[in-house]
């Protein structure tokens, strides 16, 4: 596989105490999700602020699987930030979070903790192959995995401003 594609699960967990954690940084993302591409993908901007300075990234996805799928991201100016904002897709709200990674016996983990809970996060995890086992830290209690469930999309969560309720 290039180095375009995404091999990645995704869980809920509980929110951790994140002293507990291996926390190599953490930033803040303002997420828009901009109208489809030609090809159909994903589109979105991001402005991301971390120690004070701000960077912007154009992202397009396509997804092959739950699992796998392929990005190409690119850093964009300020300037054309604001330029493809123009092309939001209005039928979703953006989404605000903090992103924390760390690691975990070799494992590159990216945690995302969202305002409107302070009881659940997103744990997302980059696998080498779809077979990958996970171990998770001692002080990460996963409530389910969600990969696949576009309940748990960042979109979605957006649009209904929380998490789903827990059924299982």
């Amino acid at each position: 596989m290039d180095n375009n594609y995404e091999i990645e699960r995704k869980f809920l967990i509980d929110l951790p105490e994140i002293d507990l954690l291996d926390v190599r940084r953490f930033f803040e993302i303002h997420q828009t999700y901009l109208n489809k591409g030609k090809n159909g993908s994903q589109r979105r901007v991001r402005m991301i602020t971390e120690n004070g300075a701000v960077t912007y990234f154009y992202t397009e996805k396509i997804f092959y699987s739950p699992v796998v799928r392929k990005e190409d991201e690119s850093e964009i100016s300020g300037t054309e930030y604001k330029k493809l904002l123009a092309d939001a897709d209005l039928s979703h709200k953006p989404i605000l979070k903090t992103r924390y990674v760390f690691n975990y016996l070799d494992q590159h983990f990216e945690m995302d903790i969202y305002p409107f809970s302070g009881k659940y996060a997103i744990l997302e995890l980059e696998l080498k192959n779809e077979r990958q086992e996970i171990y998770f830290p001692d002080t990460i209690n996963v409530v389910k995995e969600v990969t696949g469930d576009n309940r748990y999309s960042n979109a979605s969560l957006a649009d209904a401003g929380g998490f789903p309720e827990i059924t299982d």
